[in-house]
């Protein structure tokens, strides 16, 4: 049988208690497959990763060695929710790294957006394979591959290949959730016990704020779009939105145009929001934010956040618009 193809038996995991079952399940093939050898996981702190990271702990705890790079690139409080989950109350094996410097000084002046997406996405694994081959013993790569990934790829997703380590030295992949529907990981990761905040967590593309900080990425306005951002999540929490709007977040532009602060002319970055809806991320539709909500979110942002004097709705559904601005 094909181990990358769902069994038509499988029952969608819709409650805690097939998610226990799951659980356990995995825990007692993990045990097997891995026996007393170490397992390396990139753990982004994104949906897939954190839920695997937590499973395998379950299943082998300190066996697992997790590292977690920061790029400087992170919604505000990511790296450190993953340390206070991972470290704190799992007491996992995380190796943290903030390399924010590294990205940002690659960065500097680059404004095309595939050329920050292949910087980040190169720099990303040269950093995970540096700290790769500090490590001694390591013989599985764990990765949190979920059923879309296969599905969208013909059954062959693109594994990151660990560089940095020696060519010969092939790592035998777990995929504890591969056979999961996204909805399906965010049951088991509550189960596992796993915060709301992680499981819920909306999609967040690779290079992370950098394609969201448009053109050329400094760190001022890197700042402002994630403080920016925080408010946004902060307000759509508060009136119920995050429980109805598939994807919402700031993009900011490098343009600057003119405002008035404290009786001062003064000139600062748009924040545009952009709200969608999408059953399958082809196609998306624009959401009716209540203009008592948009008011809130402008007051405070055009406030609180460092050179920002405009808030921007972004209203093209996709197609025409695509989700992402980069």
């Amino acid at each position: 049988m094909d181990s990358n193809k769902r069994p038509e038996t499988m029952a969608r995991i819709t409650t805690p208690e097939l998610a226990e079952a799951f659980i356990n399940e995995q825990i007692a093939a993990v045990k097997a497959q891995v026996g007393d050898k170490k397992v390396l996981l990139a753990l982004s702190g994104g949906v897939d990763s954190s839920v695997v990271a937590a499973l395998l702990i379950k299943a082998i705890g300190k066996q697992l060695v997790c590292v977690h790079v920061n790029h400087g690139l992170m919604r505000k409080g990511e790296s450190e929710q993953v340390i206070e989950v991972f470290k704190n109350q799992l007491d996992a094996n995380l190796i943290y790294i903030d390399a924010t410097d590294r990205f940002l000084d690659l960065l500097a002046g680059v404004d095309d957006p595939e050329q920050k997406r292949k910087i980040i996405g190169g720099e990303f694994i040269k950093v995970f394979d540096e700290e790769a081959s500090k490590l001694e013993g390591i013989s599985f790569l764990a990765q949190g591959t979920i059923y879309p990934d296969i599905l969208e790829s013909d059954g062959v997703k693109a594994h990151h290949n660990v560089g940095g380590l020696p060519e010969d030295m092939k790592f035998e992949l777990v995929e504890p959730v591969k056979l999961l529907y996204k909805d399906e990981v965010r049951v088991v990761g509550k189960a596992l016990g796993l915060p709301s905040s992680m499981v819920d967590r909306q999609p967040f593309p690779g290079p992370g704020l950098g394609v969201r900080c448009l053109g050329a990425i400094t760190r001022d306005r890197l700042n402002a779009l994630r403080e920016a951002d925080a408010i946004l999540r902060e307000e759509f929490d508060k009136a119920g939105l995050n429980k109805t709007v598939w994807q919402y977040f700031i993009a900011v532009p490098d343009m600057k145009s003119v405002g008035v602060k404290n009786d001062k002319r003064y000139e600062g970055w748009s924040a545009i929001i952009r709200a969608v809806n999408t059953t399958d991320a082809m196609s998306a539709t624009i959401e009716e934010i209540p203009y008592s909500v948009l008011h809130v979110i402008t007051s405070r942002i055009t406030s609180e956040v460092d050179g920002i004097n405009r808030v921007l709705y972004d209203l093209t559904p996709k197609p025409i618009g695509t989700i992402e601005w980069e």
